[in-house]
């Protein structure tokens, strides 16, 4: 009996602790009763031209309203990594309650909080506001012609649209433009007007999408452009190694049928003279396997991301693009494991474990060493981007207790599975000597130029993503990133694949890392143009903004160039594989 007594006291507790909760509005639900409390949160506040640069909206010397106070916390590793900092702005707004032009709080105008506001109307600084989720922004101030005065917008007119018991649309209107001056009171205040409105809750951030950039005529030709080089590459690619490699085999077939006297009187040359070094172990092969399975990874990221990304319309969520990146990369570590595990093991590598773990920590360990670094700077500028000591503790547990898990899952597969090296031919105990070669067919040259038709296969999409990243836009066209994807992974398979038939027809047997460096050099070009970018389509300024753009800019193109890679690679060491298998070796 006092059993059940107390289990119905612990249940009548908890449904007593959920009824506040259901009490207020919920943003998860996106539904509201009449009369609900609606929330409006205060996000952050920063310079125009610097989209990443962003502060708490309080930091500035705003007042707040005399509601009390709602906590916020970060619902999402993506929201803290994002530097996503919501507080409440203290105003009272119920669902379907007009409100009309009420002052909610008085900011007492010393000095130094004219002199924050004159900084911040110079620098044009703008800040993010959220109703049920949907974003609002709007300018602090402005100054005058002159450049002498200047004036703070002071009352924020409200228009949000319904639809049912849904919140489908939201407006800010700035007014009441007051000129700053010290030792003066200024009335903050606010209205608030519902409508009804016929756009559906599913469609409702439509109006945030810009389909005049991202499906502008140039994007469309530049895909189709990409697509007809790929068409045209493969053609070129098939016609000439099918009629060269048919003229080869005949050669060598012919060779086959001479006797010892005339074979070593005739003139052998080609690729068919390295196949007893062709196979050999790369030279650093723990570091080359563990680029490899590095690059199969990010290759399994990118693909299932831009998938649920077409399903799924990641960007209607705060930071879910990057919480969904994280929780994909840690689940793919298998991958990783796997491709690079068994390369190491068919190069003969004893070292798995070492190989195992900087596979593991190859790419975090590149990712959180920028961050933390940027951090630094973040935090000498007390900005919203500083990473919080509990994101860092939860990235490392990541790290540790789930990547390298899954890691070491997938090395002991690939060894135990595809592990055993299983070469059409064997390998020569003394490496051959590689003969001379003209300038344009060695490896660092044959490196520099591979990178050219990848980059230029992919270079418009690269600044609609660089814009939609650095600037105002919602990156939504993921059927576009898919074909680049596809084009991508074409045209550096068919370029590394010509450069190893040159460079292994020149008697070079050195393919498998400058068929991976090749493929890689792509990112040296996509650097370049951050840089041309960063100067000629950009107004950024300041170090935390400059450092954060070529920092990232460095992370993205590094990884970029290791996927490339790993796609030049894979399809170079099939090709390889397969004309070896093809030709009669004694």
């Amino acid at each position: 009996m006092e059993l059940s007594q107390l289990l119905c006291a612990a249940s009548a507790a908890l449904l007593l602790l959920r009824l506040p909760l259901r009490a207020r509005a919920d943003e998860h639900e996106h539904t509201y009763q009449d009369k609900e409390e609606v929330v409006l949160w205060m996000n952050t506040v920063g310079p125009y031209h610097n989209r990443q640069e962003t502060y708490k909206y309080f930091s500035l010397p705003f007042c707040v309203g005399s509601k009390k106070s709602i906590s916020h916390y970060h619902e999402t590793l993506g929201e803290a990594l994002q530097g996503v900092e919501l507080e409440f702005s203290g105003l009272d707004i119920k669902f379907k309650d007009d409100v009309m032009q009420t002052t909610y709080c008085e900011i007492d105008l010393d000095k130094a909080k004219r002199d924050a506001f004159v900084y911040a109307i110079k620098n044009h600084y703008w800040y993010q506001m959220y109703i049920d989720d949907l974003p609002i922004w709007g300018i602090v101030g402005e100054a005058d012609e002159n450049g002498e005065d200047y004036y703070l917008w002071t009352y924020k007119k409200l228009e949000i649209g319904y639809n049912g018991n849904r919140i489908v649309d939201v407006n800010l209107t700035s007014e009441g433009k007051v000129k700053l001056v010290p030792n003066t009171k200024i009335q903050m205040s606010y209205s608030v007007k519902w409508k009804k409105s016929d756009v559906k809750f599913e469609d409702r951030f439509d109006k945030y999408l810009d389909p005049s950039f991202f499906q502008h005529r140039i994007h469309w030709f530049s895909i189709f452009n990409s697509f007809m080089m790929v068409i045209f590459l493969v053609g070129l690619v098939s016609m000439i190694l099918m009629r060269t490699l048919r003229k080869d085999y005949a050669r060598y077939s012919k060779e086959e049928e001479m006797d010892d006297m005339d074979r070593d009187l005739g003139d052998e040359y080609g690729w068919k003279q390295v196949h007893g070094d062709v196979f050999r172990p790369s030279s650093h092969p723990l570091i080359f396997s563990s680029l490899i399975g590095s690059g199969c990874q990010i290759f399994a990221v990118s693909l299932i991301v831009i998938v649920v990304a077409m399903i799924e319309d990641l960007y209607t969520e705060r930071g879910s693009m990057l919480s969904t990146a994280i929780f994909v990369y840690a689940a793919t570590s298998p991958v990783n494991g796997y491709f690079g595990g068994s390369l190491y093991a068919r190069q003969g590598g004893r070292r798995w474990i070492k190989q195992m773990f900087i596979g593991a920590f190859l790419i975090p360990a590149m990712v959180c060493g920028t961050a933390f670094f940027i951090n630094f700077i973040a935090i000498y500028y007390h900005a919203s981007r500083a990473i919080p000591f509990g994101t860092m503790v939860a990235v490392c547990c990541i790290c540790f207790f789930v990547i390298l898990p899954l890691n070491l899952v997938g090395t002991i597969l690939g060894r135990n599975l595809s592990g055993q090296p299983n070469f059409p031919c064997r390998v020569n105990a003394v490496p051959r000597p590689i003969p001379e070669k003209k300038w344009f067919m060695e490896p660092a040259v044959i490196v520099c130029l591979g990178g050219i038709l990848p980059f230029g296969s992919i270079f418009i999409e690269m600044y609609f993503i660089f814009t939609s990243f650095w600037a105002y836009k919602i990156y939504y066209v993921y059927g576009f990133m898919m074909l680049v994807l596809v084009i991508l992974c074409i045209v550096t398979v068919c370029v590394t694949i010509v450069c190893t038939y040159f460079l292994l027809n020149a008697e070079d047997y050195r393919w498998q890392w400058t068929s991976f460096l090749s493929a890689a050099s792509t990112a040296i070009y996509v650097y370049m143009y951050s840089f041309y970018y960063y100067f000629f389509k950009t107004k950024m300024y300041g170090l935390f903004q400059t450092s954060f753009y070529f920092g990232y800019m460095a992370v993205f193109s590094t990884a970029l160039g290791i996927m490339c890679g790993a796609i030049g690679y894979m399809g170079t060491s099939a090709f390889v594989r397969k004309i070896y298998t093809n030709v009669k070796i004694d």
